[in-house]
């Protein structure tokens, strides 16, 4: 497939997901149980959010490029989604975090590799966004994209590198 802009979204994906992963390999065991501050969950948890949210992202990123609203999807199910994760997971290791974290960005960038160029332009309501009409495209920006960034950022603040 000819999509040059869903493949540079993918690349970006896998590239955010390749920073966190090489930041997660270089901590210590002290480090990964590290609370990052304002989160409630230790910076090993985070690793494995943000790899446990990526087949979700693109679900509902794949709605959207069918042009279908998001529909049901609210904060406060994402906070319970959340919650629960950071429960179940609170002893996660290292290598399974990261390992998870590298096999579901890899399915996400695949699975936006494959979308039409001209379906990133779809915009329908989107329930998390108070059913604001977003394109697909800001969607995995602000999802799939933006997602490890934001913990990579959140999780060196917290450890002051």
């Amino acid at each position: 497939m000819n999509n040059p802009r869903a493949r540079a979204l993918a690349d970006r994906i896998e590239q955010g997901a390749s920073a966190l992963a090489s930041f997660a390999e270089g901590l210590s065991d002290a480090e990964w149980n590290t609370m990052v501050p304002g989160d409630g969950r230790a910076v090993g948890v985070t690793v494995h959010h943000v790899a446990n949210m990526y087949p979700i992202e693109v679900e509902l990123t794949q709605v959207l490029a069918s042009g279908k609203p998001i529909e049901g999807v609210t904060w406060a199910a994402v906070a319970d989604i959340n919650k629960k994760h950071a429960h179940e997971q609170a002893n996660v290791s290292k290598k399974d975090a990261i390992e998870l974290l590298r096999r579901n960005s890899k399915a996400a960038a695949d699975a936006v590799r494959t979308i039409k160029d001209e379906d990133l332009d779809h915009a329908a309501p989107v329930s998390l966004n108070a059913d604001a009409p977003l394109t697909c495209q800001f969607f995995i920006e602000d999802h799939a994209l933006r997602h490890s960034f934001h913990h990579l950022a959140r999780m060196k603040a917290a450890l002051k590198r």
